[in-house]
């Protein structure tokens, strides 16, 4: 039959979704996204404007999928991680 399952993922701070989604061996992680209705549950998700990962390595919407694989949607950083961390530390010593 030729199906392989693939998960896609995309996380905010307060909630975290995943969907499973079986597929035909050749599809795109553009494919995927547009099969498992991420772009539908999500607000404000613009499929060409997303940054997309296979397990934590950036790939484009073209990059055919493997069984198994966890298609990881980003987004946009508010804050660099290094700055929040150094004000975080800020904040805590003054206290």
């Amino acid at each position: 039959m030729n199906i392989i399952q693939v998960i896609v993922v995309y996380a905010l701070p307060d909630i975290q979704y995943f969907f499973k989604v079986n597929t035909k061996i050749g599809a795109t992680v553009k494919d995927v996204i547009l099969k498992s209705n991420v772009l539908i549950s999500v607000n404000n998700l613009s499929l060409y404007s997303l940054k997309v990962g296979i397990y934590n390595k950036l790939v484009s919407l073209n990059s055919t999928i493997q069984d198994g694989d966890r298609i990881e949607i980003y987004r946009n950083l508010i804050i660099d991680p290094k700055e929040r961390r150094i004000k975080k530390h800020k904040l805590f010593k003054k206290q």
